[in-house]
């Protein structure tokens, strides 16, 4: 049985192994600010109250976490079978993911035209980094940061993507509606209208699931 101080505990730690701090943890996860501050963590009758499960399912995700890693950081001692490995990604700036000879037909990194950084934590061994150059994804995405993308992940409604369309135009941003024609895409420049794209004009997409900020 987990106790309020332990979930509280483990958000505030999460939050600390991704250089973050809650707010911002909540911020990366699409959620208020405010979810975790200190305020929300009592109700108005000084009693203790839950995180949603809402919240803990999306920073679990923003993170790249498993539920078993989360309940190992919730304690004061990790679990011994608690995972502390790192994985090396291959990695290559965002404006350069278009290039030919980088994806197959399916998404999935090929060729030798990347360089690799050690990731920790995460069981994905088809995942790679895109990393996020000047000022093109202002406000969500700073220069600098590195975008963790999944391409066998299942992708949903509101799902960060990385789509690349066979023009060789490669996009990120929300995924805001799917059908079998088209898939309608909200880019992350507040500024930038949405953009539709039919499906037989899609190379690939993938998942975002992990940014480091």
């Amino acid at each position: 049985m987990f106790t309020h101080a332990e979930v509280w505990r483990g958000i505030d730690r999460l939050a600390k192994q991704n250089g973050l701090t809650p707010s911002g943890l909540a911020r990366r996860a699409g959620l208020d600010p405010t979810t975790f501050n200190p305020s929300k963590r009592i109700t108005k009758q000084s009693k203790s109250r839950w995180p949603s499960t809402e919240s803990l399912a999306k920073i679990l995700t923003a993170t790249g976490t498993s539920f078993g890693d989360f309940v190992s950081i919730m304690s004061d001692e990790p679990a011994k079978d608690a995972r502390h490995t790192s994985q090396r990604l291959r990695s290559i700036p965002l404006d350069q993911a278009s290039a030919s000879g980088l994806f197959d037909d399916a998404g999935f990194p090929v060729g030798d035209g990347w360089d690799e950084i050690d990731f920790p934590n995460l069981d994905d061994a088809h995942a790679y980094a895109l990393e996020v150059r000047g000022d093109a994804l202002l406000p969500a995405y700073r220069d600098g940061d590195l975008l963790v993308v999944s391409p066998a992940a299942q992708v949903r409604r509101q799902d960060r993507i990385v789509l690349k369309s066979r023009s060789s135009e490669t996009v990120a941003g929300v995924l805001v509606r799917r059908t079998a024609q088209r898939i309608e895409l909200e880019p992350f420049q507040t500024h930038e209208p949405s953009k539709a794209y039919a499906v037989k004009d899609i190379a690939w997409l993938g998942r975002i699931v992990w940014v480091s900020q």
